[in-house]
């Protein structure tokens, strides 16, 4: 598996309405796009971080019984993921499967800004839920 960046880090809360503003106001972020990812019970909001290409996803359930709202009944607010870019997501699940990882996602499927993801069990990996992206336009 060849890692070009951290695509983004996913932090779960409770409103993106509340949150957006620490984000902003204090860390001095633009928020530059708010979207809803129905498929998998979210809204997230996106913050670039300087020069780079690296991200932060605000992500709001909008189900009570979504993998974000859980998340938060158990942990509480805070970091939920680390997402990583890749290149031919689907070989690079194919080849982690090899190696005996658990994956959540055996193949990729829509995410946030048009990217195709799929994730690694933490069980996995360290405790860490991890994300692969994809940028199909790439």
């Amino acid at each position: 598996m060849k890692l070009s960046r951290i695509e983004h880090l996913g932090i779960a809360v409770n409103s993106l309405d509340e949150a957006i503003p620490f984000f902003e106001n204090v860390l001095g972020l633009k928020c530059y796009a708010i979207e809803e990812v129905a498929e998998q019970k979210v809204r997230t909001a996106f913050f670039k971080i300087g020069e780079t290409e690296t991200k932060i996803e605000l992500l709001e359930s909008t189900d009570p019984d979504g993998a974000i709202a859980k998340f938060i009944e158990k942990r509480g607010q805070g970091l939920q993921h680390v997402a990583f870019a890749v290149e031919g997501l689907q070989q690079v699940l194919d080849l982690t499967a090899e190696k005996g990882v658990k994956l959540l996602d055996k193949t990729p499927r829509k995410g946030a800004e048009g990217l195709n993801i799929a994730f690694l069990h933490p069980k996995s990996t360290c405790g860490v839920l991890m994300e692969l992206c994809e940028n199909p336009n790439k």
